[in-house]
């Protein structure tokens, strides 16, 4: 009967060994499967892009046009009349304001009377011309007569000449009674009312021409030199997404005493109907390119003894830790100028946390 019951428990025994090794080698194999099943990482990356470095500039200034012109009327008078209004626009020729023409009227009379009356005269002096050659020919006259005859005909012609002149000036006169646009543009300003008296000169109606526009800027005195070399283009507030060459016409000799900065104005020859007067615009310089560089997530950077590196993706989706070149740090990205390759799939986030060789799998890209 003892040995039935010692021969009991050493089975029970053995039983619950053999489940505690039964259970500890499944707990392994577990393991071991989910070591082997483990997945990929999730990443983020950004891919490299290496392009011509342009350090830029930008500047706040308003497009002008290229002329913009006062005009006036050539003869002084009273204004009449005043037919266009501030931003209306006008064609070559298109009469923009008159001038009581009255005592121009009477000018122009005047001087017809008086080529009249000098047409007369010298018909007059021409026949005694004419008759002293007659008698001088058969000698019933001096000489003296013959020349006095002579001088009074050149006398009359010159004073023909002298009436036709005036006549022609007069009319030229009441001509200029109208002022008229010299080339298409649009009216910026009004100087002159009906009923105001001018003179001869003075600015009536201002009118900036369509031909071409420009960006006026003040760019100040340490970087007069990279206006003068750099690459321009502008930018309208009201348009931010497109862009138009500009290129340097004129910058002032000196600079303005109170703000220290030098006026520039930069041609826009690719304006169009988009870009009107007196807009905002943003005029960027940018120095001409000298190296090519990539721009990517500060966050990406990993320092391997001391040495900046990249996690770069490979086709297979394994990662493996290359060095780069850095030129510059911002507050966001670093500037890189080798290392990787061009498109290169670079780990943005989490670096800190992988291994070479690990395998990971890409979510999400960002652009840069």
């Amino acid at each position: 009967m003892f040995v039935r019951s010692v021969l009991s428990s050493y089975s029970k025994l053995l039983a619950g060994v053999s489940l505690a090794l039964m259970a500890a080698t499944l707990a392994g194999c577990n393991d071991t499967v989910a070591e082997k099943a483990e997945p990929p990482r999730p990443v983020l990356v950004a891919t490299a892009h290496y392009d011509a470095e342009t350090p830029e500039r930008s500047f706040v200034g308003t497009v002008r046009p290229r002329i913009e012109s006062d005009l006036g009327f050539r003869v002084a008078g009273k204004v009449a009349k005043r037919l266009v209004e501030v931003g209306q626009t006008v064609e070559i020729g298109q009469p923009l304001a008159t001038l009581d023409e009255v005592d121009l009227k009477l000018q122009a009379e005047q001087a017809l009377a008086e080529q009249t009356a000098a047409t007369g005269v010298l018909a007059q002096a021409a026949a005694a011309e004419q008759r002293a050659k007659d008698l001088k020919a058969k000698g019933w006259t001096t000489d003296a007569q013959m020349d006095s005859s002579r001088a009074s005909a050149d006398e009359a012609r010159a004073r023909l000449n002298r009436a036709e002149r005036a006549l022609e000036l007069s009319k030229n006169s009441l001509s200029y009674a109208t002022l008229a646009a010299d080339a298409r543009g649009v009216v910026t300003a009004t100087l002159i009312e009906p009923g105001q008296v001018v003179a001869a000169g003075q600015a009536s109606i201002r009118v900036a021409r369509f031909a071409e526009k420009e960006a006026v800027v003040a760019i100040p005195e340490t970087l007069v030199g990279r206006a003068k070399s750099g690459v321009a283009s502008v930018t309208l507030w009201s348009e931010p997404d497109k862009k138009y060459a500009a290129k340097l016409r004129e910058i002032a000799p000196a600079a303005d005493p109170a703000t220290r900065t030098y006026l520039a104005k930069f041609s826009l020859p690719e304006a169009d109907d988009k870009v009107a007067l007196g807009m905002t615009a943003t005029l960027t310089l940018s120095d001409a390119a000298t190296e090519r560089v990539a721009r990517l997530p500060l966050s990406a950077l990993f320092n391997e003894g001391g040495k900046p590196s990249f996690y770069v993706v490979d086709d297979n989706g394994a990662v493996t830790l290359k060095p780069v070149t850095v030129k510059s740090y911002e507050s966001n990205d670093v500037v890189i100028t080798g290392g990787v390759e061009e498109g290169a799939k670079i780990v943005a986030l989490g670096v800190q946390k992988l291994d070479p060789g690990q395998r990971v799998r890409v979510v999400s890209s960002l652009s840069f």
